[in-house]
């Protein structure tokens, strides 16, 4: 480790702590219904959107109609990116001939970009058209993030406001995330990446004719416009196989940082949100103050286990870094940064191969993914993610104290309860099963490149990082079979669905309770105090849950290695 690597890591926490005051002021006014600079221009299209939807911007919806919107958006989305990718090979702007995807990648890929996860079981240069990658894939960028922030403000009204059965409009809430943030933050930031040298084009792919003679094709496309929204949406998918590694998305240190600063800048600031809308600003500073405490103790173990290198290096007497699957062009410091950020943020870019990483270097991005969408998180999921753990803190506070808990003023009762923990098993269920059933499965063991427990990781991370919605990926698996590409698309449903619903029930209970006056018996939950409870309960449950599956995986490949020993 050096200094200059931690200088450049207070950097980017600098600038995310810095943007979360004002974006979050800003968007609350864009959630409030207040005016902002941008409503002469956007109003009359939000207008004639609602108009188009048949609702409108004062009608509110009871959770379960909440719900039945988000879900019949979502499943509508499956099918017309399905369609779309099943028949590419006649759709126009193709430039390249791209035949049609097959029907088990299109299921995949269709769930993954509809869910905000962006797994990749494909080549995207060398399988999607430039429709597909504009109107289905960006499309969904878009519409995804929306969608959690939707569910995130869902939850926020249900402790902001003192009583009543509404949790707000679906319809409402994904326009303004969309029209007011997302798409105005993505327009600034495609000109930004154009300039840096990120191409956007429509024309073809270009022939080149490298030194030693031979032919080479380098693939073009419309890539800074979905490189600005795959990472401020927190979806990850890259235009190129090799994502943010791909000097085309990632071309230096300026735009690398850009990058990393995208993942974080809503996520951050919807605490700030939260805050102001529930009348606290402190409250949002607490939450955030969680995240980020787990954020940096993960940031420490990998960029030292990068750099310290290879244990098994140590055993012959060699020393050095771990370089491997890392660009020169960002080191070591800036590598180890960006996988806990887009791991930590339920992102899945990446700007160096995971699978490259020792093992405890690859050990923190798994645990980011397996403790949920909880520190900082996929845009908007990765709130309503630690609320359902601030709920289950401040029930075992209660419990401590022999008292009914409560959160800003709404009692915690067993219906909540239920559906947090409901929320919270739902992602071990689906991560830890089918690792179990592919492990011991001869075709989807097949799969796997690499022998000894790293093999097992391989398979652990895929359906970790399926069902966290992250879309990141150890690179020696093969995924894109029959059984990888149903199994994971399943992984994917349940981590984004069977978490929303038992949200949004949530929501709906705590909005219909009034709001009590704080007394005497309260537990303050703006203080160090909380942010220590929060932290310690979000880890105790993920410790216990994936521990003995960690130790499976990374741990003994990081203590075999010690010994010297290869597979």
């Amino acid at each position: 480790m050096t200094l200059n690597g931690w200088l450049q890591i207070l950097l980017f926490c600098g600038i995310v702590l810095a943007l979360v005051k004002p974006l979050g002021s800003y968007m609350t006014r864009v959630f409030s219904g207040e005016r902002t600079f941008l409503s002469p221009v956007l109003a009359p299209v939000e207008r004639l959107l609602y108009a188009a939807a048949g609702t409108g911007e004062r009608e509110e919806q009871h959770w379960t109609s909440y719900a039945i919107a988000m879900l019949m958006f979502n499943l509508l989305g499956v099918f017309v990116l399905y369609a779309l990718m099943r028949f590419q090979a006649v759709l126009p702007y193709n430039p390249a001939g791209m035949s049609a995807v097959g029907p088990e990648l299109s299921f995949n890929t269709a769930v993954s970009f509809v869910t905000n996860t962006n797994w990749q079981n494909y080549g995207g240069e060398s399988t999607m058209s430039d429709l597909t990658q504009m109107a289905g894939l960006t499309v969904q960028n878009f519409v995804s993030a929306a969608t959690g922030i939707a569910i995130a403000l869902a939850f926020i009204r249900a402790f902001s406001r003192a009583s009543g059965k509404a949790v707000g409009n679906f319809w409402v809430d994904m326009v303004r995330a969309t029209l007011y943030v997302l798409l105005p933050l993505c327009i600034a930031l495609t000109v930004v990446y154009v300039y840096l040298g990120v191409p956007q084009t429509l024309g073809p792919y270009v022939e080149a004719t490298t030194l030693e003679g031979a032919k080479q094709t380098i693939a073009l496309g419309p890539v800074a416009s979905q490189l600005a929204i795959k990472m401020l949406g927190t979806n990850g998918g890259g235009f190129f196989n090799v994502n943010s590694a791909h000097p085309f998305e990632n071309p230096d240190a300026i735009s690398n940082l850009i990058q990393m600063v995208s993942i974080f800048a809503i996520g951050a600031a919807l605490t700030n949100v939260f805050g102001r809308m529930v009348g606290n600003q402190r409250q949002g500073w607490a939450i955030l103050a969680s995240m980020f405490v787990l954020f940096l103790i993960g940031v420490a173990v990998t960029y030292w286990a990068e750099a310290a290198g290879n244990p098994l290096m140590h055993a012959f007497g060699l020393g050095g870094g771990n370089m491997e699957g890392k660009e020169v062009r960002f080191g070591v410091a800036m590598s180890s940064l960006f996988a806990v950020i887009t791991t930590a943020a339920s992102c899945g870019a990446v700007n160096a191969m995971h699978g490259s990483f020792t093992a405890l270097g690859g050990l923190v991005p798994l645990i980011n993914m397996q403790l949920g969408e909880v520190i900082v998180g996929g845009v908007g999921a990765g709130f309503y993610g630690i609320l359902l753990f601030v709920i289950i803190a401040i029930f075992v506070a209660g419990l401590m104290v022999g008292r009914t808990p409560e959160y800003l003023g709404k009692k915690i009762e067993a219906k909540e309860m239920k559906m947090a923990v409901l929320a919270i098993l739902c992602l071990p269920l689906a991560m830890l099963v089918f690792t179990a059933i592919a492990s011991v499965l001869p075709s989807a063991v097949a799969s796997v490149g690499t022998a000894g427990p790293h093999g097992f990781s391989e398979i652990l991370y895929a359906y970790t990082s399926a069902a966290a919605n992250n879309g990141s990926a150890f690179g020696g698996l093969t995924g894109n079979t029959p059984w990888y590409n149903i199994t994971l698309g399943i992984g994917m449903l349940v981590g984004r669905f069977l978490v929303i619903i038992p949200a949004l029930a949530i929501a709906g209970s705590l909005v219909a309770k009034k709001t009590v006056p704080a007394s005497s018996g309260t537990f303050p939950t703006d203080g160090p105090l909380f942010v220590g409870l929060l932290t310690g309960t979000i880890v105790i449950v993920g410790g216990l849950t994936f521990f003995p599956s960690l130790a499976l995986g990374p741990v003994i490949e990081h203590l075999v290695a010690i010994a010297g020993q290869t597979f």
